[in-house]
């Protein structure tokens, strides 16, 4: 799954990643977002606007962009663990960038079966670090879904296969290349998500914008460094064992912890816009 070290969706884990997410996520979609939500609306002085989390894990996706949007709001948080679930309406926001309400319901389900009818009436689909775990066909069937709603959606953290250094080491570019292999097991779209994604939705007749989105780690973040370090190798070297020489995980390791090294994951955000979107109410 996308950059994670510790067993899948973990909660210690996306509670050490969220304030690095958070300082990540692209702030420029936000604008054609909010023009978007307005034609069809929604928003302040408006109805609510209607957001479905897919996969939400335990709604660091929610409590990013419930406050960054102005008037009420009601979400659908979808995920298939009952934990994270709980987790996540728990700690939902209250009030929007405005102080209008924030409400939100908890949907205990599989991505793959949620339909334009189980999004019928919804403005903004979304999702974060979400799109490289998805399969083509579960892509394909996320994207028909809010298209059969003519709803917007916005990806973000989708990871896009390049990992950067400082001081860069021999070993890195074969190691990010046995990483990059090991997002892709299983058919899952890894690093290619978001061309895929892009060309999934443009198909369906949507406007497609990027962002970057990179996570800058250490010298700053250096717990979650270590672990991120940690999962990054241990995943190339499952994927190929030659990957590297003896030693780079410790030397990285030791570099972390004196402050001798940077990071940066990059990523991709995703907004796209249906043409015509205002005029589905």
């Amino acid at each position: 799954m996308s950059e994670n070290p510790l067993p899948a969706f973990e909660p210690d884990w996306l509670a050490l990643r969220e304030e690095a997410d958070a300082d990540a996520r692209a702030t420029a979609p936000l604008d054609p977002l909010r023009v978007h939500l307005a034609g069809r609306g929604a928003g302040p002085g408006a109805r609510p606007v209607r957001v479905a989390d897919l996969g939400c894990g335990t709604g660091s996706q929610g409590r990013w962009l419930a406050p960054k949007l102005s008037g009420a709001q009601k979400w659908l948080l979808y995920d298939v663990d009952p934990g994270l679930l709980s987790l996540a309406g728990a700690h939902m926001p209250l009030t929007s960038a405005d102080g209008s309400p924030v409400g939100a319901r908890m949907c205990l389900r599989d991505l793959g079966s949620i339909t334009g009818e189980d999004l019928a009436g919804v403005d903004l689909v979304t999702g974060s670090a979400l799109l490289d775990l998805l399969t083509p066909d579960e892509l394909t069937a996320v994207a028909r879904a809010a298209a059969g709603a003519g709803c917007a959606a916005l990806f973000t953290l989708s990871v896009v296969g390049r990992v950067e250094f400082f001081p860069s080491d021999p070993d890195d570019p074969a190691l990010t290349e046995a990483f990059n292999r090991h997002q892709r097991r299983g058919g899952r779209l890894g690093p290619d998500a978001v061309g895929a994604a892009g060309a999934v939705f443009g198909e369906l007749g949507y406007r497609v914008l990027t962002f970057e989105s990179p996570w800058r780690l250490c010298p700053e973040r250096v717990p979650l460094t270590l672990a991120w370090l940690r999962g990054w190798v241990g995943a190339a070297l499952e994927q190929d064992p030659e990957a590297a020489a003896g030693g780079y995980l410790e030397r990285r390791l030791g570099e972390c912890e004196r402050g001798e090294l940077g990071v940066v994951v990059h990523h991709t955000d995703l907004l796209v816009l249906p043409e015509g979107g205002a005029d589905h109410p």
